[in-house]
């Protein structure tokens, strides 16, 4: 079910300010590059929860989109074979004076991993994730879950991303 509007919470993150979801919970980030992390409840049926995270490396680094979207396509297989990119959907548009290139892609989502461990891939997932461009960014938002939950979130993901301001 969509959030509607006014079921959102306002919150300020690594320099930005945006609506969430208010079913979406705010819980500790996992690591120091995770600025900000929610939960974002599964789908019935889905045996876990989504995830969102606000990755902010510092101002002027992080890499920029084009590589951060190859990074992205480089977790996902698709079933036929054919490359990620070609799978994904970008938006581009300009929200309050920052640059935000979205991401939608579905598939085997292999996780990256910290120490070179290989990651369970895990079929019928699906990205939600953008970079968002800006005087003191860049940041990079990175939702994951199966496509079922991550289909009840893409309302939410998208009202998200049309609420971003920067906050000094």
């Amino acid at each position: 079910m969509p959030a509607a509007a006014a079921d959102t919470v306002r919150t300020e993150a690594a320099g930005l300010r945006f609506s969430v979801p208010g079913a979406w919970t705010r819980v500790p980030a996992a690591s120091d590059v995770r600025a900000a992390q929610w939960k974002i409840p599964r789908a019935a049926g889905d045996a876990d929860d989504g995830e969102l995270v606000l990755f902010f490396l510092g101002k002027g680094k992080g890499g920029g989109t084009q590589e951060n979207l190859e990074r992205w396509y480089g977790q996902f297989t698709q079933p036929e074979g054919r490359p990620s990119r070609d799978a994904a959907v970008l938006t581009i548009r300009t929200v309050n004076g920052l640059r935000v290139t979205a991401v939608d892609l579905a598939g085997t989502y292999r996780a990256a991993s910290m120490g070179g461990e290989a990651a369970q891939p895990r079929p019928g997932s699906r990205l939600l994730a953008a970079v968002i461009e800006g005087e003191d960014g860049p940041w990079f938002f990175k939702a994951v879950g199966s496509a079922a939950t991550m289909a009840e979130a893409k309302t939410g993901f998208d009202a998200m991303l049309g609420s971003l301001e920067p906050h000094r």
